[in-house]
């Protein structure tokens, strides 16, 4: 019994140095955004003298915070939408359907996954440019076209639980294949609908790469703004790091909102 106290106290020792460790970069990165320029080179590991507010409006009026917001907010509420959308019903139709042309389809979503970006990344613009796509819907539709196979494939696995007499049940009771999915179907794969919600979220949420090949200025997201603004003031880390800070506050918000949802989602979609 004293062994496995003192084995338990080991762990959560661990356990809280992990913790510290983690949470220094964002002890560094909020409390120097406190600081004026001359303060965060002669005490960098201290609290501000004289917690001062003009970083974070200087930063915010830069940075252009609330269009880039905007931005982000639409392209990544859209694309996991869409995403969810076209994914559920391909997953459903997939598993569903026994052919062999479904599993060969089913095998090219799979495969897909192991195509990395940079590989089709100049013809997709390219492409994308030719048929003048490259804006806000040309990039939600290339994230569904990149967000779709791993999806697919966590939707297909989810589907291999409920069974199929429930379709088959809710048909004799008069309903369309239409109805049967989103009436009966769609509701019990809301553990891995969340999953999937999250897992494409943090991607196009934090997505530098793509946005910045599609984007215009007038269209960027928060990403693509940091990167600027980075380049902008990189000897200017006062206002660096207020512009930092202000950039990770919608997360954070997000998270404290659906933090219910999300741990619930993972774990149900983990036991799935």
């Amino acid at each position: 019994m004293k062994q496995s106290k003192r084995n338990l106290y080991i762990i959560e020792f661990f356990g809280l140095l992990l913790a510290l460790l983690w949470l220094s970069p964002f002890y560094l990165m909020i409390v120097n955004a406190f600081k004026t320029k001359r303060e965060i080179f002669t005490d960098v590991l201290g609290l501000p003298k004289e917690y001062t507010m003009d970083n974070f409006v200087k930063a915010f009026i830069d940075l252009d915070f609330m269009s880039a917001l905007l931005n982000s907010i639409l392209i990544t509420v859209s694309g996991v939408g869409i995403i969810i959308i076209f994914s559920s019903m391909a997953g459903y139709a997939l598993a569903r359907n026994k052919s062999k042309l479904s599993g060969i389809i089913f095998l090219v979503f799979v495969a897909a996954m192991l195509i990395p970006f940079q590989s089709v990344m100049i013809p997709l613009v390219s492409l994308f440019g030719q048929a003048d796509m490259l804006n806000r819907p040309g990039l939600i539709f290339m994230y569904l076209g990149f967000g779709s196979s791993l999806s697919i494939f966590l939707y297909h696995g989810a589907m291999t639980g409920i069974s199929s007499s429930m379709d088959e049940a809710a048909i004799i009771d008069g309903a369309n294949r239409f109805q049967v999915f989103w009436k009966i179907i769609f509701p019990l794969l809301k553990p891995i609908s969340v999953t999937v919600g999250i897992l494409n979220v943090i991607w196009i949420w934090n997505d530098y790469l793509l946005p910045s090949l599609i984007l215009s200025d007038s269209s960027a997201t928060i990403p693509i703004k940091m990167f600027l603004f980075f380049g902008q003031y990189t000897k200017q880390w006062h206002l660096a790091l207020a512009g930092l800070t202000i950039a990770v506050i919608p997360v954070i918000i997000g998270y404290f909102f659906a933090q219910k949802q999300i741990i619930e989602g993972v774990s149900e979609g983990a036991v799935k």
